[in-house]
């Protein structure tokens, strides 16, 4: 048997690869985090099939079933939201696997700030704007982030931002990035992103916690930040340049 660690995407059904699909679709187990994965998803587990929201479970009982799967030879279908490799708490389960010979494999799944520029009609990464994006979290009640990877020391890169588990968190953050990115650097924040009630706020750092509070967000939401969410006036990429020779296209296009 083999556990398949399963990235469902943000929430819209249509956004799960068809390997996944398929993966779910044919697992006698399945088991799924149902705070953030819709039943639309699991919906594909085959009939009978044995289907748990590990919402409530600890890692214990999560393991738990596994080990019973692996004894009867089962595939286990471990589906968790947006992609797994990112918050997704499947480095302590694969620990686990490990210490147990429990074969394991990963399918990866579109992630939350993918689907939040989407979303915003936006690229991340605009020529001589921003070319770097960093995916991060800040602390809250979780465990603390590593040294040099608080909020106050990637500020410093004024790269794109992705950060995610921090919506209750939004004063620290304007307090970490303001001396670097101004107080007027646009701000998105996209709630439940690909869900049915999926909302899209946008603002400034100075600006953006008012306008959550006052739609009373509270969670499942990740905060987008950096010049690249409203830049328009920026140079062309040189990828299509007619003026730029590469591999592909190794003749200027005025020469051809």
């Amino acid at each position: 048997m083999t556990v398949h660690f399963i990235g469902a995407g943000p929430g819209d059904p249509d956004l799960l690869t068809i390997r996944a699909r398929d993966l779910i679709a044919r697992c006698p187990v399945c088991l799924y985090a149902g705070s953030l994965v819709p039943e639309a998803v699991v919906a594909h587990a085959p009939a009978g099939a044995r289907v748990l929201d590990t919402a409530p479970m600890t890692l214990d009982q999560i393991m738990a079933e596994i080990e019973i799967a692996h004894a009867e030879g089962l595939d286990v279908a471990r589906v968790h939201s947006g992609d797994p490799s990112l918050y997704g708490a499947i480095a302590e389960q694969i620990r686990r696997l490990n210490a147990a010979g429990i074969p394991f494999d990963i399918t990866p799944g579109v992630p939350a700030y993918a689907a939040a520029a989407a979303v915003l009609g936006i690229e991340l990464t605009i020529p001589e704007v921003a070319q770097t994006v960093i995916l991060t979290r800040t602390a809250m009640k979780s465990s603390p982030m590593p040294p040099g990877e608080e909020l106050e020391a990637l500020a410093r890169t004024k790269a794109t931002l992705a950060i995610h588990l921090s919506i209750r968190n939004l004063r620290q953050v304007r307090r970490a990035l303001e001396p670097h990115y101004g107080a007027d650097c646009p701000v998105a924040v996209v709630y439940r992103v690909g869900w049915p009630d999926q909302k899209v706020l946008r603002g400034t750092l100075a600006d953006i916690a008012a306008t959550v509070r006052a739609e009373k967000i509270t969670r499942t939401a990740l905060i987008l930040v950096g010049q690249a969410l409203s830049a328009s006036d920026f140079r062309d990429s040189a990828l299509y340049d007619g003026a730029h020779v590469h591999l592909l296209r190794p003749t200027r296009s005025a020469d051809v």
